[in-house]
């Protein structure tokens, strides 16, 4: 059971002959900030509404679990916007599906500040779904292919930290914007989802700086060197569920998503538990994702070394566990800022090597639609969390016990990567 793409050598030889060495830097650093600050605004356009649960819960009358489903529905929806938007990256390139995603997830977030029912805020945050699981499966691909092999988990684990500054921005929003409208409920939760529109110029910034991946582009010469017609839309779906690829697929998926049941564990409903606890939401969640950033990109770079992508995850994983007594059943405020720091720089350092390790796993052809697959199969998985532990609540369990049971059985499932290869130094090849 292993990958059907071997570890390369690295090396300034090997480095010359990779199709990322045609990339100049500042080509690399504007592909880079593209996806990064995507991923920023992606994740503010997601975040935003695990601040606004109990507003929602008033302004429709719904319980936890409805609540909660919200934000399943969404992780759902992104492993069909994840799958369509990878395939179209293999077929047509990365950056043209990046840039209409950003563009739907924004628009569509943006909608969802209009609903009149839940079952339209349901059905608007489904649509969301599709735009931000296409962010994910062409901007990653986009910008780690543009990165030299021996910088990839640094890179990897700085981009990832983008999605904490994201939920940073929308603590931040929800702390100084949301009391502006707090005398009118109904019209506060609405104002957050609304703000979601401004991403969507971002767009026309990457569309005029940003450069196709070096490695597809390649890949494109290649077949046309070779008299091969490029495959056909659709194809490289397919392609991800033979014989020699179903194993890295099925694990690959498995891995993610033991990943994505740790931070929705913890995340989802953490600013709720800070709430019904009466504490103000941004110095802990600031902790939070301060720890994270810096987590992310630490354990991203120690990928790199001895550890490897599973060692470093196994560490950080465990040290995570650890932190849930300071995290969630600390009492005094700075030892729970303490532990709100803990879990993001132990807890969250996980998803450091994530976009690296599931990009390493695919051969250049099915890169694109394999890490969106992967990634949102395992969002799907990890999607069961928030309506699980919104019905656990329902049913009378503590959110702070439901939380941790839950993290700690998440953390056990991530032992799954070592039943795959160790992916790092390998190189991207057309």
């Amino acid at each position: 059971m292993s990958s059907t793409t071997p570890p390369a050598p690295t090396g300034s030889l090997h480095e010359a002959a990779s199709p990322v060495a045609e990339a100049a830097p500042g080509e690399q650093r504007r592909a880079f900030w593209a996806v990064f600050l995507g991923w920023i605004v992606d994740s503010f356009d997601f975040n935003i509404l695990a601040f606004i649960l109990i507003d929602i819960q008033q302004s429709f009358t719904v319980d936890r679990a409805l609540a909660g489903a919200l934000g399943t529905v969404t992780l759902v929806m992104r492993l069909v916007g994840g799958t369509v938007a990878g395939t179209a990256a293999d077929r047509w390139g990365r950056k043209l599906p990046l840039i209409l995603s950003v563009l739907w997830f924004s628009l569509f977030a943006f909608l969802s500040g209009f609903s009149t029912s839940y079952a339209m805020l349901f059905a608007l945050r489904a649509l969301f779904g599709l735009g931000m699981g296409g962010e994910w499966s062409a901007g990653m691909a986009l910008v780690l292919e543009h990165t030299p092999a021996r910088r990839r988990g640094l890179v990897s684990g700085l981009m990832l930290g983008g999605w904490y500054w994201g939920y940073l921005l929308a603590a931040t929003v929800f702390q100084f914007v949301y009391p502006l409208f707090a005398h009118l409920p109904d019209l506060a939760w609405r104002v957050m989802l609304w703000s979601a529109i401004l991403p969507a110029l971002f767009t026309l910034w990457i569309r005029r700086n940003v450069k196709e991946s070096p490695v597809w582009l390649a890949r494109q010469r290649t077949l046309r060197e070779s008299g091969a017609a490029a495959r056909p839309a659709g194809l490289s779906l397919m392609r991800i569920f033979q014989r020699d690829l179903l194993w890295t697929t099925v694990h690959t998926t498995l891995v993610i998503g033991s990943f994505m049941c740790i931070y929705y564990s913890v995340n989802f409903w953490y600013p709720t538990f800070l709430r019904d606890a009466g504490r103000p939401t941004l110095p802990y969640l600031a902790a939070f994702n301060v720890g994270a950033i810096a987590g992310t990109a630490l354990w991203g770079l120690l990928s790199e070394g001895r550890l490897g992508r599973r060692g470093a995850a196994t560490v950080t994983m465990l040290l995570g566990i650890a932190s849930l007594p300071l995290y969630l059943h600390a009492t005094d405020p700075w030892l729970l800022a303490a532990g709100a720091l803990c879990m993001g720089f132990f807890g969250m350092g996980i998803w450091g090597m994530a976009p690296a390790y599931s990009n390493e796993r695919f051969p250049t052809e099915v890169r694109g639609v394999g890490v969106g697959f992967c990634y949102h199969a395992a969002a799907a998985i990890g999607a069961l969390m928030p309506y699980l532990l919104g019905t656990l609540q329902d049913r009378g369990f503590a959110l702070a016990d439901a939380m941790s049971a839950a993290m700690v059985v998440a953390g056990l499932m991530a032992m799954v990567i070592w039943l795959g290869p160790e992916t790092r130094g390998r190189e991207f090849t057309p």
